[in-house]
């Protein structure tokens, strides 16, 4: 790892909470990384498995997901599915050798702008303490040998 590690962070955000949030950061003029690439989902209980694991496999060194407070979903329950599938996505990271901490789900409402770039700066240096994800040095690596 070097010093000059900046990490690529995805945040996948619900429309509702967490999207309005960080709408809302950015009206307060509260800086986070710009290294945050924020995905907008109608409710993060349409985040999958696996679009967590395809942003982890095209580049991303962490991803977020971020939703309603529990029992305030719009969706009423998205949020609590979004929850478990982070728990699995962690516990099959970690069966494969890649930290689970690279993964994570937060819950705010639409008016945390500043929970959201606390939790977007807190992530981003969790993320630059575990330096670059191994699954996108593998990749890279995998597509270097297959060129030469």
């Amino acid at each position: 790892m070097t010093d000059t590690f900046e990490p690529e962070i995805v945040a996948f955000c619900c429309h509702y909470c967490a999207y309005t949030a960080a709408d809302m950061a950015g009206s307060k003029r509260i800086s986070y990384p710009p290294n945050v690439k924020i995905i907008r989902v109608p409710c993060t209980g349409k985040v999958d498995a696996i679009h967590i694991m395809k942003a982890l496999e095209k580049g991303a060194d962490g991803v977020y997901v971020a939703g309603c407070l529990e029992g305030d979903c719009h969706f009423k329950t998205g949020n609590i599915r979004a929850a478990h599938r982070v728990l699995r996505v962690q516990a099959l990271l970690e069966e494969i050798g890649v930290e689970p901490q690279r993964v994570e789900m937060i819950t705010m409402s639409a008016g945390m702008g500043e929970r959201f770039a606390k939790t977007a700066r807190d992530f981003t240096e969790k993320i630059r303490q575990l330096g670059p994800s191994p699954v996108t040095t593998a990749a890279r690596d995998s597509r270097r040998r297959a060129v030469s």
